[in-house]
């Protein structure tokens, strides 16, 4: 009887909105890092062919020989996805024990935010933004990672991929439109998981918009910049 009590306390407070608002952060933070990292590393595609392809090459090796080759991507696409899908599961199990406590006539209604006017937009639509980001990274790895489809051409060369791709102006259109969204799900989740993690005072309010504004933006614009200079002939 003890056991199971307890088990049912562990259980009720992994299940409860703290938990879940905790993990949702948490997962945010990894994230968060792996997109700044990730367009640190696209921006390398000005250094030229070469060092774009010894970059890529050399992702593949890290840990070598400590590590199999492809050690380390495979470690961390697990993070990230059990990342993913910790985020996932925890935004609709917060979404649909809100949608509960709401009154029968009033389920499935979009409840206007109490948010200033600027964030508005973003708050409401994180699910849906969350949606078309999963859509576009399932497009990115096949375009990008896998060489699976390649509109412009298929090459080996992680480069000519991503020179060859751009040159082809709905794949930009498509990833413009995809880091829109990106960009306003970050906006509203950087300030949230800063909130969650307890950096909310009352003092550090503005700060933290400005920081999670900052954020966003670098971010979006950053991914942004390589597939413009492609597609207008910058690099070529």
């Amino acid at each position: 009887m003890a056991n199971s009590t307890l088990v049912k306390q562990r259980s009720e407070a992994f299940g409860s909105a703290v938990a879940l608002k905790s993990a949702m952060a948490l997962t945010g933070v990894i994230l968060v890092l792996f997109l700044i990292a990730h367009m640190y590393g696209n921006l390398m595609i000005f250094g030229g062919q070469q060092t774009f392809d010894t970059y890529s090459q050399h992702l593949r090796e890290i840990g070598e020989p400590m590590l199999p080759h492809e050690g380390f991507l495979w470690i961390m696409r697990v993070v990230l996805l059990a990342s993913v899908l910790v985020h996932a599961y925890a935004a609709f199990a917060l979404w649909a024990r809100a949608n509960r406590a709401r009154p029968a006539g009033q389920r499935y209604v979009v409840k206007k935010s109490a948010q200033t006017p600027s964030r508005k937009y973003a708050t409401q639509t994180m699910r849906w933004g969350g949606i078309i980001v999963v859509l576009f990274v399932v497009y990115h790895v096949l375009h990008l990672t896998t060489n699976t489809i390649h509109p412009g051409g298929a090459s080996a060369s992680p480069y000519e991929r991503v020179v060859n791709g751009f040159q082809v102006w709905w794949v930009t259109l498509s990833y413009v439109i995809a880091l829109l969204a990106v960009g306003l799900h970050l906006r509203h989740g950087i300030w949230s998981a800063l909130a969650t993690l307890g950096l909310n005072r009352q003092s550090r309010e503005g700060a933290l918009h400005v920081v999670s504004n900052v954020l966003a933006a670098v971010i979006t614009v950053g991914f942004l910049v390589p597939p413009f200079s492609v597609l207008f002939g910058l690099v070529s």
